[in-house]
């Protein structure tokens, strides 16, 4: 398999297209902030300064890589408003909100099988 900034090899995808659903969504998810910037982003619309606020040191260069990204593979809608100064707020369309379930089932499986921190039995 060969995945790269082109895309996958056509021999790959009609070949395995059950490997290739994975390594398609793999990299569509592929960024260390992505997760949780769906997960912010369910339900509501959120500007850049909320979701920077929320996800803490990363800086803005990284934030706005990353919803480009996202905005690039149709996970997330930009809207911009006129006015001045201008103001942007980012949702999630309807393909960002299908894959909320497979978020929701990472939770699932790291609260199971994640490291649990060791209770103080003082």
């Amino acid at each position: 398999m060969r995945v790269c900034n082109e895309g996958f090899e056509k021999e790959f995808i009609d070949e395995k297209r059950d490997m290739y659903a994975i390594a398609f969504t793999q990299n569509v998810l592929s960024g260390r902030w992505k997760y949780f910037i769906i997960w912010y982003l369910e339900g509501e619309r959120r500007r850049f300064t909320e979701i920077k606020k929320f996800l803490g040191g990363l800086s803005q260069g990284s934030l706005t890589k990353q919803l480009k990204e996202l905005e690039d593979d149709g996970i997330i809608l930009r809207n911009v408003y006129p006015e001045v100064p201008p103001r942007v707020e980012y949702s999630l369309t309807e393909k960002g909100n299908k894959l909320l379930p497979v978020l929701k089932k990472m939770e699932e499986f790291g609260k199971e099988y994640g490291e649990k921190p060791e209770l103080d039995e003082g």
